[in-house]
C-alpha cells in the first residue's frame, strides 16, 4: 500500500488495527503504558524539587545527565553505590504505608557514599511492580525526592517496570543507585590509622533498614499487634514506629570533615558494629568499643526482649543506636566532637583503636558491659 494513502502514522496504525479486530494489546497482558506515562507527569515536580548545580535536565531522556563541569574540582574521583530497602518493604506493604520508604532507599545508598568522604551528586531509582498503582508509586517517589533533598543530590532519572506474573498485584520492589564525588586526596579511609585513634559514634534513629527479617520473625513469634500504640514511641502505632526512615548522614559527615581531619567513616548497616567498623580499619589494629557509652534506643530493647536475642547477636545484626562511626586522631577528636555537637548531633566517643596481639582473634573487642537490654 503506498505510504501516501495514509496522511499520518496514526492513520496507518488505525488501518492495521482495523484489520485485526481480535488482537491483543500490551494492556491486555497487564502492562499499562498510559498509566506509566501518567506517573512520569505526576513525579516531574518531585524530581524538579531536587535540582542542584550540574543536574538541570528534566526527566524523560534515555539517560540521566549530570554536568561535571559545574564542579570546581582538581582531581575528582566518582564514588557510586547501589542498594535496596530489604524486607522492611514487606512491613510497608502489610501496613500500606509508603511515604517514607523512599527515604530509606536514598539513605542506604548515599550513606555509603559519604562514608568515603564524597559529596552525593545524583540518584536514580528502580521501581518494579506487578500492577502499577499511581498513588502508591507517587508516595514512594515523594519519599525518594525527600531523601535526595536531605542528601543534597538530584533525582535525575529512574525506571518504573510493570511486570505482571513476576510480582503480585499491589507488591513492588525498589532499588537505588547513587553517585558522588570527592577530591582524590580526600578519599576515605586513609591508611595512617594507629593505636590511640578515637572512635566517634553518631546516633541512629532506630533500626534503619537492616535486620528486618529478624524483626519480622520477632513480630510473628510474639504475635505483636502492629496497629497497637507503640510502647517505645508513644503517639505512634507499633508498625509506624518500626518504619521510621533511615537517617541520612551527608550533613553530619560534612560537618566533621570541615572541623578536622577524619581518617575513616563506617556506615553501620547489616552486620552491625561487629562487621562494619572492621571494613575501614587496617589489619593489625584492634577495635575497642564500649557499648555503655551511648543509650540504645528503646526499639532495640523491645526487639531483644521479645525475641530473647543475645547481646552479641544484637550487635552483629543491628546498629544498636550508632548509625555512623568516625575514626580520628586523638588530637583532632575533640574538635570534631564539638563541631558535631554544635550542629545538634548527639555524638560521643564510643571507643578507640589498639594494637592487635597474636592471641586476639576478634577484630572488635567490646569492653565494658555489652548488655542494654
Amino acid at each position: 500500500m503506498p505510504s501516501a494513502f495514509f496522511p499520518s502514522f496514526s492513520g496507518l496504525i488505525y488501518y492495521m488495527n482495523s484489520r485485526l479486530p481480535n488482537s491483543l494489546t500490551y494492556r491486555d497482558s497487564g502492562v499499562d503504558i498510559d498509566k506509566g506515562n501518567d506517573l512520569v507527569k505526576r513525579i516531574a515536580g518531585l524530581a524538579e524539587s531536587t535540582r542542584r548545580p550540574g543536574a538541570d535536565a528534566k526527566l524523560g531522556g534515555f539517560g540521566g545527565l549530570f554536568d561535571l563541569a559545574s564542579l570546581t574540582l582538581e582531581d575528582p574521583v566518582l564514588v557510586s553505590s547501589t542498594d535496596g530497602v530489604g524486607t522492611k518493604l514487606a512491613l510497608a506493604h502489610e501496613l500500606d504505608l509508603h511515604s517514607s520508604i523512599g527515604i530509606d532507599l536514598v539513605a542506604m545508598c548515599v550513606n555509603d557514599i559519604v562514608a568515603q568522604g564524597a559529596e552525593p551528586l545524583f540518584f536514580l531509582d528502580y521501581f518494579a511492580t506487578g500492577k502499577l498503582s499511581l498513588e502508591t508509586a507517587e508516595q514512594v517517589v515523594a519519599g525518594i525526592a525527600d531523601g535526595c533533598r536531605q542528601a543534597g543530590c538530584a533525582l535525575i532519572g529512574g525506571e518504573t517496570a510493570e511486570m505482571p506474573g513476576m510480582y503480585a498485584d499491589g507488591v513492588y520492589d525498589l532499588a537505588g543507585f547513587a553517585v558522588g564525588v570527592v577530591e582524590r586526596k580526600n578519599l576515605l579511609p586513609v591508611r595512617d590509622m594507629s593505636p590511640g585513634d578515637i572512635l566517634i559514634g553518631i546516633p541512629s534513629n532506630g533500626i534503619h533498614s537492616n535486620g528486618f527479617s529478624l524483626v519480622r520473625k520477632v513480630i510473628e513469634r510474639s504475635q505483636s499487634d502492629l496497629s497497637a500504640e507503640c510502647t517505645f514511641h508513644p503517639g505512634l502505632a507499633l508498625g509506624e514506629a518500626l518504619l521510621t526512615p533511615t537517617r541520612i548522614y551527608a550533613d553530619a559527615v560534612q560537618t566533621a570533615l570541615s572541623a578536622a581531619p577524619v581518617k575513616a567513616v563506617a556506615h553501620i548497616t547489616g552486620g552491625g558494629l561487629t562487621e562494619n567498623v572492621p571494613r575501614v580499619i587496617p589489619e593489625g589494629l584492634q577495635i575497642h568499643i564500649d557499648p555503655t557509652t551511648w543509650q540504645w534506643p528503646e526499639v532495640f530493647s523491645w526487639v531483644s526482649t521479645l525475641g530473647a536475642i543475645a547481646p552479641d547477636e544484637m550487635l552483629r545484626t543491628f546498629n544498636c543506636g550508632i548509625g555512623l562511626v568516625l575514626v580520628a586522631a586523638k588530637s583532632d577528636s575533640q574538635q570534631i566532637l564539638s563541631a558535631l555537637q554544635a550542629s545538634g548531633e548527639d555524638a560521643t566517643v564510643i571507643g578507640d583503636l589498639g594494637q592487635a596481639t597474636a592471641d586476639e582473634f576478634e577484630r572488635v573487642d567490646y569492653v565494658g558491659s555489652s548488655t542494654q537490654t
